[in-house]
């Protein structure tokens, strides 16, 4: 079977040789290609030495990269990890081969370092928090819903939409997976400290902030009965509190006196009414929506299945 290393590179002159060399040595059989995003320094001169395949994607950030390799490459099995160099390139062989005996689409490295610089206490604070926040609203998840460090099957790659342009590509992944229930896989890899030289592309707030309103939005999305409903809820549990002194008073006297809150109350189940009914209307769309993705995802074998 066809494999293909894909790593998305920005300013990684430092540590880019050492990435490609380790996947080269780990998958003498992959093709390693390296998608440089607009880099400032060297990174594509010492890419293609190091015996990388050299492309670019002008639109800057990881989820256009991530859209532009997913659509250009060919292979059977894809290999993601960025370019580093903190992943186990030697880990590499044992993720394609879980991925083919099992038969999965998608098998994640979740990292493990002894490290602090490698990965420091607030990411990984940030990567259990989101990683709870997305199992609670899609019923299961990863242990580590951030890791670059993924192996693919072709069918996954395919029917990935790739809509996210930053750092929250992995979140969206993560979804897809979920959504489409695909048989996916997790094993535990090392995962090291930078090169010196090399600087990281993250800023904890802002690529949090970020990756929140993806998951939000992808929630909307995918869960609107859930969504709509819960917003709902909100309005008519608003309505009927206001509601209850209304009603105590209408039953002793027979007269509301408060008709301001009265019209209020009446426009909240108003719009709690409405606001569940979109609800359903969308997820009938989303089903629909999802039977499509789900018919394309089965019209590319699986690894390892006959062809």
């Amino acid at each position: 079977m066809r494999i293909a290393v894909l790593l998305p590179c920005y300013n990684e002159e430092a540590a880019i040789a050492q990435t490609v060399a380790g996947f080269r040595a780990a998958l003498p059989g992959a093709a390693v290609y390296v998608y440089d995003n607009n880099s400032l320094d060297r990174t594509r001169e010492v890419a293609a030495a190091a015996g990388a395949i050299v492309r670019t994607e002008r639109m800057q950030g990881k989820g256009h990269v991530v859209r532009r390799m997913f659509a250009d490459i060919e292979a059977d099995i894809y290999v993601m990890a960025d370019g580093d160099s903190t992943y186990d390139a030697a880990a590499a062989p044992e993720l394609v081969r879980r991925l083919v005996d099992e038969q999965l689409d998608m098998v994640v490295g979740a990292r493990r370092s002894a490290v602090e610089e490698a990965y420091r206490r607030g990411h990984r604070l940030g990567n259990r928090l989101f990683t709870g926040l997305l199992a609670s609203l899609f019923g299961r998840s990863f242990t580590d819903i951030f890791s670059g460090y993924r192996v693919f099957s072709r069918r996954f790659v395919k029917s990935f939409p790739a809509l996210a342009r930053g750092f929250e590509t992995e979140t969206e992944i993560s979804v897809h997976a979920l959504e489409l229930a695909m048989p996916v896989g997790e094993i535990v890899t090392d995962y090291g400290a930078r090169p010196e030289g090399s600087q990281s592309k993250l800023s904890t707030y802002r690529d949090g902030w970020r990756i929140m309103k993806t998951i939000l939005h992808l929630f909307r999305i995918e869960r609107p009965v859930l969504f709509y409903g819960g917003f709902a809820l909100f309005l008519a549990a608003v309505g009927i509190i206001l509601g209850i002194p209304l009603a105590i008073t209408y039953a002793k006297t027979g007269l509301v006196p408060r008709f301001p809150t009265a019209i209020l109350i009446t426009g909240l189940m108003i719009v709690a009414a409405l606001s569940f009914a979109v609800g359903l209307i969308l997820d009938t769309v989303v089903r629909g929506r999802r039977e499509n993705r789900r018919l394309f995802y089965l019209s590319f074998p699986g690894p390892g299945a006959e062809r």
